[in-house]
């Protein structure tokens, strides 16, 4: 500790690196998108393969994101997060191997593995590296990587393709993180002190293991084996395109979510105050992953960014989606136009407006309007910028004059990632910071399973019935019904704040 207080730069830099960590993130995420053409012609796949391509990843990483955020506050962080970005490196590395669709598909998968270890781990560790009035901008900074990340993974990848072919491009966009899993395991984390952990000691201390897995997980595991089956035959018997079998699959993996936390929260009702109140010791993983469900039962703050945060990752990742495809074919424009319109001020856009919005919020929580309403900032910010962005947005998609529809993109983009940094401030400010990973895990299993993963097909399907123009709309409405979510939370935040804060943080399985 008296070594991190004689550091204080030391912080910025932890900051910098998990931030060009996330860019690789979705860097390695998208690269993918860039090479569907050329993995379609080689490997002799359909699109409806192409389409399980993109969802592997998806599903996986939601369905991981809760059981990595409890590993990361039971165990170490640094090590999750060294972990993740090892594990999602080695498996890019691998796609590029891959010579069958079988291969390609758990190649894809695991990588959703890696990188859901590293969501939660590295925010749960940036908001202690800065707890007070910067949390929002250091969470925003660290949120860049989404815009930069993802536009550079379709532009990378392209060029790579282009250069040396799909293979070796996946193999490139690989290797980074292989140096980047070192430099993460040598983090100081400011909160809890350094140790050393042993892979085989952390999974039988947690409690991990085929029987308990299969005890706590059976309605999800079922749901997936029969989405995957359901999928397989409206594909191949029934002549499905891709839309319509991951539409199924994900309504069929969301019900058995759906019947898994009603299983869970009834276990709640029953389970002894030992392992669910904080202050109590909490016994293993599984524990701790009722413990959060209970917390985001009971903190109204957390239910309504979570409703809102789904509703956002709807509109956002719908937009982001479907958006080259309207641009071509409402706009007229070629493949390599829409790319360039859409990458170039999207990249710029989207990191400008990703850090304004961090930076705004802590603007705002110094200022003396806010003064005595602690948390309202972030919430306001994330609600004025998702309604004046998306307001524009549909204003933008009726514009037919690209003179226009530029500048209007532009801003537009640039408002609607102003939520990033201070909704996942907002999150880690009303839950202790003991648990505060496992908190963000369920809260990104929740918005990409209720929002993105329903988004894409769905407006693929209502294209089919109203036409593009028509369905990408509800894109947008949707953002903004879940900006004005958002401004519930104002109501609820402040007392919640209180209330993490005067809570003991819990006794969680000590390290070794």
């Amino acid at each position: 500790m008296i070594w991190w207080r004689n550091r204080a730069n030391y912080r910025w830099y932890a900051l910098g690196l998990l931030a060009a960590i996330n860019i690789l993130n979705y860097l390695d995420r998208n690269v993918i998108f860039a090479l569907f053409g050329p993995i379609k012609r080689d490997l002799g796949l359909t699109d409806a393969q192409l389409g399980w391509l993109g969802s592997a990843y998806i599903i996986v990483f939601s369905l991981a994101a809760l059981p990595a955020g409890v590993l990361s506050d039971l165990r170490s962080r640094r090590a999750v997060i060294a972990g993740g970005v090892a594990v999602w490196s080695a498996f890019t590395f691998f796609s590029g191997l891959a010579r069958t669709f079988g291969q390609l598909f758990v190649a894809r998968a695991a990588v959703g593995v890696g990188e859901a270890a590293y969501g939660p781990a590295s925010q749960s560790l940036v908001s202690d590296y800065f707890p007070g009035d910067r949390r929002a901008l250091a969470m925003g900074i660290l949120a860049s990587g989404v815009a930069l990340g993802g536009v550079l993974g379709i532009w990378l990848g392209g060029i790579l393709e282009e250069q040396y072919g799909w293979r070796v491009a996946f193999m490139a966009v690989a290797f980074p993180g292989f140096l980047f899993a070192v430099l993460a395991a040598r983090l100081v984390d400011p909160t809890r002190a350094p140790t050393k952990v042993s892979v085989r000691d952390s999974l039988r201390q947690i409690e991990i293991g085929v029987t308990a897995v299969l005890r706590q997980f059976w309605p999800l595991l079922t749901a997936g084996v029969l989405a995957g089956a359901t999928a397989w035959y409206l594909a191949e018997r029934m002549g499905a395109d891709s839309a319509l079998d991951v539409a199924v699959a994900g309504l069929i993996i969301g019900l058995g979510l759906a019947l898994n936390i009603v299983i869970w929260s009834r276990a709640l009702r029953h389970q002894p105050p030992a392992v669910t109140a904080f202050g109590h010791e909490v016994s293993g993983a599984f524990d701790g992953m009722l413990m959060a469900i209970r917390l985001v039962l009971r903190t109204p703050t957390l239910g309504y960014l979570f409703v809102a945060g789904a509703m956002i990752s709807f509109g956002m990742n719908g937009l982001v989606g479907w958006g080259p495809t309207y641009l071509s074919r409402e706009m007229g424009l070629s493949a390599g136009e829409s790319a360039r319109l859409f990458g170039t001020w999207g990249l710029i856009a989207g990191t400008a407006g990703t850090v304004t919005g961090g930076y705004v919020a802590d603007w705002l929580r110094g200022s003396r309007w806010l003064a005595r309403a602690p948390g309202s900032s972030r919430v306001l910010t994330v609600a004025f910028g998702v309604v004046v962005g998306g307001i524009l947005t549909v204003i933008l998609l009726n514009v037919r004059d690209l003179r226009l529809f530029g500048p209007i993109f532009t801003t537009a983009f640039f408002f609607l990632t102003w939520y990033n940094g201070p909704i996942a401030a907002a999150l880690f400010d009303v839950v202790p910071a003991r648990i505060g990973a496992t908190v963000m895990g369920a809260y990104l299993l929740f918005i990409h399973l209720a929002g993105d993963a329903i988004a894409l097909p769905l407006v693929g399907w209502l294209s089919d019935l109203f036409g593009l123009r028509r369905a990408v709309l509800v894109l947008p409405i949707v953002a903004v019904l879940g900006g004005v979510v958002t401004l519930f939370a104002t109501r609820t935040i402040a007392f919640d704040i209180g209330r993490a804060s005067s809570r003991p943080t819990g006794n969680f399985p000590a390290l070794p």
